[in-house]
C-alpha cells in the first residue's frame, strides 16, 4: 500500500500539504519478530504498515495478552505516547517481515502547526484509533466468543490465514482449545 492511499484513507490532504507530509516520512523495513514499540517507554514515531503485520500485546506474569491487529494501510502507535506524550501500555512486535513508513511524533506535531488540513488529518487519525478501540471494548463485553470470531473471519479472513491461532485466540479471549472448538462448528 503506498504512503498516498494511507494518507487518503484517514482524511484526504491538499496536494501541497500531502507533498509536505510526505518529506518528513521514511520507509524502514525489519524483520518478523521486532519489537516495533516497547510498553513503559515515551515512543516517539509513528507507523504505518506499507506490507507485513503486527500485533499489539500486554504481558502479563503467565502469558502474553493481544489486543490488536494491524495489517497493510494500519496505523501503528502508542496512543498514550501521540496524544500525552507518555509511556504506553503496549510492546507491538512484527509476525511478518514488514516494510512500514514512519515519522516522528515531534515532526508530526510541527506539521500540525504549521498546516491546519495536516491537523485535521491528524484529528482523524485519532478519531479513527478511537472508534477502533470502542469497537473491540463493546465486541468483548457483549459478544460470545463464537460471534467474536465470526466478526473477525467477516471483517479480516485474510488475518486467520496469516496470524498464528494461539495470537488469535488472545486476541478473543479465549484458549486455544476454544477457538479450535469454534472453528469445527463453523465449518
Amino acid at each position: 500500500m503506498t504512503i498516498d492511499q494511507i494518507l487518503d484513507n484517514i482524511y484526504q490532504l491538499p496536494e501541497s500539504s500531502k507533498l509536505s507530509f510526505k518529506k518528513s516520512i521514511i520507509e524502514v523495513a525489519y524483520p518478523k519478530g521486532h519489537v516495533l514499540l516497547l510498553a513503559d517507554k515515551i515512543e516517539d514515531q509513528v507507523f504505518f504498515i506499507k506490507k507485513g503485520i503486527a500485533r499489539a500485546y500486554s504481558k502479563t506474569a503467565n502469558i502474553d495478552i493481544t489486543f490488536w491487529f494491524g495489517m497493510e494501510g494500519d496505523p501503528v502507535l502508542s496512543m498514550k505516547s501521540y496524544v500525552s506524550n507518555q509511556k504506553g501500555y503496549e510492546d507491538v512486535e512484527l509476525l511478518e517481515d514488514s516494510i512500514l513508513y514512519t515519522i516522528k511524533t515531534s515532526e508530526l506535531q510541527q506539521l500540525f502547526e504549521q498546516d491546519i488540513h495536516i491537523a485535521n488529518w491528524g484529528r482523524k487519525l485519532a478519531e479513527q484509533e478511537l472508534v477502533k478501540t470502542e469497537e473491540r471494548l463493546i465486541s468483548r463485553q457483549f459478544k460470545t466468543a463464537t460471534e467474536r470470531y465470526q466478526e473477525l473471519l467477516k471483517n479480516n479472513p485474510d488475518l486467520i490465514r496469516r496470524v498464528q491461532l494461539g495470537y488469535i485466540a488472545s486476541y478473543l479471549g479465549i484458549s486455544q482449545v476454544s477457538l479450535s472448538r469454534i472453528r469445527a462448528e463453523i465449518k
